[in-house]
């Protein structure tokens, strides 16, 4: 099994990166979606993040009201390490299982989008870097997600300097190229994903 770090910057086209490598056969751990799951109407990690900040942070119909939740964490350092405190762990389990459950030869992708800011990078064997110039990025928040200049600047300022992520890459996929380079890029380094897999049974 190899155990890969998929992150790039807020735009960069990780997501896109991500699905092409799930295409070719990869094992696709999502820790957003998994950070979803963990705290879904019913579970003990819902329940848990009720305790700590009240039943405020709940939607009428009992799911997490997530604006609400972020509005009072985003605010407040001590706020958000707890909120942390809460999903990382459980997170980290749910990830756990999913990639013991795997097989002996898979591919799996971690998709992690703070990868960087966590100093995560050891947890893998490899850590993929999708990379685009910031300007491309500002670019694809504001035409393609909606976002004002403002909000798309201060999404992109909240995460690690481009120079952090790419620091800590073994692969950089740049992705400031059109769909059809993007894609026979990501296609030459599942190959060579493939092949290192292979390496490690």
């Amino acid at each position: 099994m190899l155990k890969v770090g998929l992150t790039g910057g807020i735009g960069a086209g990780k997501s896109e990166v991500s699905r092409l490598l799930v295409e070719h056969g990869a094992v696709l751990i999502d820790a957003d979606r998994i950070a979803r799951e963990v705290v879904a109407p019913g579970t003990p990690g819902l329940a848990a993040v009720v305790d700590a900040f009240g039943e405020d942070v709940l939607a009428p119909d009992g799911s997490l009201d997530r604006p609400k939740l972020g509005s009072i964490v985003f605010a407040d350092p001590e706020k958000l390490a707890l909120l942390n405190s809460i999903v990382h762990p459980l997170v980290g389990v749910r990830s756990r299982e999913l990639e013991t459950a795997a097989s002996e030869d898979a591919v799996v992708v971690h998709d992690v989008p703070l990868l960087a800011e966590n100093g995560l990078a050891t947890l893998y064997d490899l850590v993929i870097v999708v990379d685009a110039p910031p300007e491309t990025q500002l670019d694809r928040l504001i035409r393609l997600r909606g976002m004002t200049e403002q909000d798309a600047r201060a999404r992109m300022a909240a995460q690690a300097t481009r120079e952090k992520r790419l620091e800590i890459a073994d692969v950089v996929i740049d992705n400031d190229v059109p769909l059809e380079e993007l894609e026979r890029r990501v296609r030459d380094v599942w190959a060579d994903l493939v092949e290192r897999a292979s390496g490690t049974n």
